[in-house]
């Protein structure tokens, strides 16, 4: 939240996110969507970085990843806050971490995380998935 903050702003905090997190050869792709709280929304996709945007299961052979949603927060929800909607914006975002943990691992399946097998952590050493 800050005076004139823009979807511009968002998709490069997104953006620098993304590469300080996976990599500079890392691209986002928004996509609309819907959040309620936020207007407008998107979707954020990132190319996939099991397969480098070639196709696999982990991407459904599209190369992009969903990774999160986001939006910039609709003026209503700042007017209710008592907030100043005509001088002030800001950006939402929401992620979960399972699917960050399964891009940085290579964890091939995101159901390992709920099938409560403590030896599913065992499997992890610097960055790699032992399967």
């Amino acid at each position: 939240m800050d005076k004139g903050v823009s979807f511009a702003e968002l998709k490069g905090t997104l953006d620098y996110f993304a590469k300080s997190m996976f990599g500079p050869e890392v691209n986002i792709r928004l996509r609309p969507s819907y959040f309620p709280f936020t207007e407008p929304s998107a979707e954020v996709d990132m190319s996939c970085t099991i397969c480098g945007g070639a196709g696999c299961n982990i991407c459904k052979q599209s190369g992009w990843v969903e990774i999160m949603g986001c939006g910039m927060v609709d003026p209503a929800v700042l007017v209710n806050c008592g907030i100043d909607a005509e001088v002030y914006s800001g950006f939402a975002l929401g992620m979960g971490v399972e699917r960050i943990a399964q891009l940085i691992y290579r964890v091939p399946d995101l159901r390992m995380y709920w099938e409560n097998d403590v030896r599913f952590l065992d499997q992890f050493t610097a960055g790699t998935f032992r399967s």
